[in-house]
């Protein structure tokens, strides 16, 4: 299934895409689940596989989508997970994961305007597999792992370079407002069984500028639910950001960063595409 956010009129919403559209959730399910994470929350993912095959209650096209969980109780980020990122950063392999935090309104969806600030001209994209947990718990094992995660999306982990910069705690470049893309939607765990056989691509104006395959990560995803969870528990609807390869725009010569009027796609085979404008911070 694809499970996808939206606003209507303001208004959260979610649903199931079928075909060329979406089965509105929200509508159906009313206060049982009245968004994605709720549904999660109630362990209603089963209960709702049949609305895929239902009529849609609206078209995809036109959609104002909103990040795949608007929600989150947490947005856990890992830094420095590919060789060939940390190798272009001059920094060196560490034992465990390098670990971060975004926060909610640093998030937009598929289609909405990524924010470049107007204090930097240092905007740089970073494109990552994003992991949604749908069963929560504390000191979860590596080997039952996956069996704890909801789904997969794209996550567009944009960074503010010179603000990361300002300390060695790079927060501060990590989660301006509207700096992260997220979606277009969430693909369940069932169509992605082994998320290490993934191919990672992050597009700038049509251009190339990031290609991987995840099992070239360092940290692995069931290994890193396994160290995060030890850290505090895991909550449905949580979203760990799986961290970027190298290529990216701080690196090149001369560097690459987004400007205003760029697009910028992240796509991962077996999930789809996340496309994002990007303007200028009003």
């Amino acid at each position: 299934m694809r499970l996808v956010s939206f606003e209507v009129d303001g208004q959260p919403r979610y649903g199931v895409v079928s075909g060329d559209g979406v089965v509105d959730l929200a509508a159906r399910l009313g206060s049982r689940a009245p968004t994605l994470r709720r549904l999660l929350e109630a362990g209603m993912l089963e209960e709702v596989r049949a609305a895929a095959a239902s009529a849609p209650d609206r078209p995809l096209d036109g959609l104002r989508f909103a990040p795949v969980i608007p929600d989150p109780d947490k947005i856990i980020c890992i830094g420095l997970n590919y060789r060939d990122h940390v190798a272009e950063t001059g920094r060196e392999e560490t034992a465990n994961p390098a670990l971060f935090a975004r926060f909610t309104a640093s998030q937009v969806g598929h289609g909405q305007p990524l924010i470049r600030p107007r204090v930097s001209e240092q905007f740089d994209y970073e494109g990552e597999l994003a992991v949604i947990i749908g069963t929560g718990g504390r000191h979860l094992a590596r080997a039952d792992a996956l069996r704890h995660v909801a789904g997969y999306a794209c996550y567009n982990e944009a960074s503010v370079r010179d603000w990361q910069r300002h300390t060695t705690q790079f927060l501060a470049g990590k989660t301006f407002a509207g700096t992260g893309g997220f979606g277009p939607w969430m693909v369940t765990a069932d169509e992605i069984p082994d998320p290490s056989k993934l191919t990672l691509e992050t597009r700038l104006n049509g251009q190339v500028v990031q290609h991987t395959t995840t099992d070239l990560m360092i940290t692995d995803v069931p290994a890193m639910i396994a160290y995060i969870s030890t850290i505090l528990p895991l909550a449905p609807g949580d979203v760990i950001v799986s961290g970027t390869p190298g290529g990216v725009g701080m690196k090149r010569n001369p560097p690459l960063f987004m400007k205003p009027g760029d697009v910028a796609e992240v796509e991962i085979s077996g999930i789809g595409i996340l496309r994002n404008p990007v303007a200028a911070e009003a």
